[in-house]
């Protein structure tokens, strides 16, 4: 992590939502979701809400090398949002413990605030991550 990173950051992410971003797209393999409502998903919502922080985080990291994994989320998912609309994400660094990062976040879809809560991250190593799960994946596959 470089000695840019500190809380108070600030960022701003803008996403047009496209129609593969809705309910029924989230599991295809559902067919309930297939019959629910064409708006943002809640679980492309969680993602976007992680992109926004990734692209905050990524001029401080020592990309690729260093990276960063969200452990916890606690967003409220406020008002439905169509696609063809942009939702900006307002991100702010509040904690920074060792690694461990804490952000508080809102999403706005121009017509209404569609979500706000807080997110925390960590920062990661990739290769010795990726050492680990790949260990993890010869383990579980005996």
């Amino acid at each position: 992590m470089k000695d840019t990173l500190k809380p108070g950051l600030t960022h701003q992410f803008k996403f047009k939502i496209p129609r593969t971003k809705t309910v029924p797209h989230l599991y295809p393999e559902s067919e309930m979701f297939q019959q629910m409502p064409d708006v943002l998903a809640t679980g492309y919502l969680v993602g976007l809400m992680e992109w926004a922080c990734i692209e905050a985080l990524k001029p401080h990291l020592d990309w690729p090398r260093e990276q960063s994994l969200g452990t916890h989320v606690n967003f409220s998912h406020l008002a439905a949002t169509p696609p063809g609309l942009t939702v900006t994400v307002e991100v702010r660094l509040d904690k920074m413990q060792g690694r461990k990062l804490g952000f508080y976040l809102t999403a706005h879809d121009g017509v209404d605030k569609i979500a706000e809560g807080t997110h925390e991250r960590v920062v990661i190593d990739a290769a010795r991550f990726n050492a680990k799960i790949g260990e993890k994946s010869r383990t579980a596959a005996g």
